[in-house]
């Protein structure tokens, strides 16, 4: 899968420390790489929110994602509570 992100999610990550940041990017690889097969959705919280997914990059933060095409476009990331409101946003 490839990885891609919205001016939203860019927003959402501006800012973070270097260490942060290469959390994050480590997330979205392995969103990328867990994709399609439900064995690995588990270890990292991979799930549907709708018409998005959602995945694990720490304990309380999540990064929000839908396919398009042969890509993973990130949209957003928060906190569980943050994406909470994402969500309810969206509907």
């Amino acid at each position: 899968m490839k990885l891609a992100s919205v001016s939203s999610f860019r927003r959402c990550v501006k800012g973070l420390a270097d260490e942060r940041m290469a959390e994050v990017l480590a997330a979205m690889k392995r969103a990328g790489q867990a994709y399609g097969h439900p064995h690995l959705h588990a270890g990292i919280g991979l799930r549907r929110l709708g018409k998005h997914m959602e995945c694990r990059d720490a304990l309380d933060y999540r990064l929000i994602f839908s396919r398009d095409g042969d890509t993973l476009v990130f949209v957003f990331y928060g906190t569980h509570k943050e994406v909470q409101a994402f969500v309810k946003n969206r509907r």
